[in-house]
């Protein structure tokens, strides 16, 4: 009888919701898009900040590669964050834990360096994990609402005199 109880205790603790399949190429080539478009940016900066003769053309010429990079590192992350939460069924910080640490090897194969390759594995894998463990929030402690937010920031007007109720004299 006891063995019946927990076994159907145990039972109901152990449901999970159900799982959402992440279309994981969407995924990927939006993030890389996006990805390639900070990489669009942080090239144009350095054009801008670098002393060269190729002018505007620099942006794509000399420090052109950057934008592909980003896209490449955007990709993979998105790529594996996707295909590993499929393959486990579960949404975690793991999954984001592995994108970043493709990612990071990426960074490093660049750098044309194994352990760099390594190191940066391990770093963006726990920056990202940490960061999805953490709620994808940097702010510590629960979120608040937005409506709470907005009656922090403005101020509260102050009853006035007229508007108290009176109270009849005898």
């Amino acid at each position: 009888m006891a063995d019946s109880l927990d076994s159907s205790a145990t039972g109901a603790a152990l449901e999970k919701p159900a799982y959402d399949p992440k279309p994981s190429l969407q995924y990927a080539s939006a993030v890389g898009l996006q990805a390639a478009g900070i990489g669009a940016l942080v090239s144009a900066v350095q054009n801008a900040l670098g002393t060269h003769t190729s002018g505007a053309a620099g942006f794509l010429t000399r420090t052109g590669s950057t934008i592909g990079f980003f896209a490449a590192m955007g990709a993979t992350f998105a790529l594996t964050e996707s295909v590993v939460a499929n393959q486990r069924q579960i949404d975690d910080p793991l999954n984001g834990a592995a994108g970043g640490c493709a990612a990071g090897f990426l960074a490093g194969i660049r750098a044309r360096s194994l352990p760099m390759a390594l190191a940066s594995c391990a770093v963006l894998g726990t920056a990202v994990g940490t960061f999805d463990y953490n709620g994808s929030s940097l702010a510590p402690g629960e979120a608040e609402s937005l409506e709470e937010r907005r009656k922090r920031f403005f101020k509260q007007p102050r009853p006035s005199p007229s508007a108290a109720p009176s109270e009849p004299a005898d």
